[in-house]
């Protein structure tokens, strides 16, 4: 099983209604160490998430009974658990739309198992940074960032961030002044550089409109024309 540095074993809620691919995804990600619950409509993966508690999910668009972007709207109003959404083949609408409300990736169906299982340690690497690689805690001009119990405030005022809206940021404020190409982001924070770096582009515009005084004239965060962004 894989564990986590408490020795608690990663637990992924799986959430599609298709029985042959929840099957299939189910035993890769078994075989890979981690405890799968598989559940196949948006009601019963809202039950699953409150029981369960899991450290991922797998979340599909189209489901039966809630669909995919309001189960992760209504989870995301209540927790930063990484979401991994499933879309439609070259669907645009749905992968902008997920990472809109708070998706942390997506996988575009078809795709290969072992590119999906990638993704999730990828995201499970990153959850399991040993302490003592980074500082406990960030502070720049108001802004405070703690790193074990993954708070961040602005002039004292708490601040809620998903998932990858946090690690995003932490990469950033750790190396201020450094500029990052949108793919290295990718690299970094994600895992790889193999997607749209639009996904970049819309996690750092939800990180400047709750981290920055005035998101239009950002503080922290500064656009490195034609390359990425840099912490200042």
């Amino acid at each position: 099983m894989v564990q986590g540095l408490q020795g608690t074993t990663r637990r992924i809620l799986l959430v599609d209604d298709e029985p042959s691919l929840q099957k299939m995804l189910t035993h890769a990600l078994e075989r890979e160490g981690f405890q799968v619950e598989a559940v196949g409509d948006g009601e019963a993966a809202l039950e699953a998430f409150n029981s369960y508690e899991p450290h991922l999910i797998i979340l599909d668009i189209m489901l039966p009974k809630l669909d995919g972007t309001e189960v992760c709207r209504r989870i995301r109003a209540q927790s930063d658990v990484p979401i991994l959404m499933l879309t439609a083949k070259d669907d645009e609408i749905d992968r902008v739309v997920g990472l809109e409300l708070g998706a942390d990736d997506y996988v575009t169906k078809p795709f290969a198992v072992r590119e999906l299982v990638a993704r999730v340690r990828a995201i499970m690497r990153r959850a399991q940074v040993p302490a003592g690689q980074r500082p406990d805690e960030l502070n720049y001009d108001g802004l405070k960032i703690n790193l074990p119990s993954r708070r961040v405030s602005v002039d004292g005022r708490e601040v809620d961030l998903t998932y990858t809206e946090f690690e995003l940021l932490v990469t950033l404020a750790s190396n201020p002044g450094k500029v990052f190409s949108r793919s290295a982001l990718l690299r970094r924070v994600w895992g790889d550089e193999f997607r749209d770096e639009r996904t970049v582009d819309v996690h750092i515009r939800h990180l400047r409109e709750k981290i920055e005084r005035d998101p239009r004239n950002p503080e922290f965060i500064h656009t490195a024309r034609g390359v990425g962004y840099v912490f200042r």
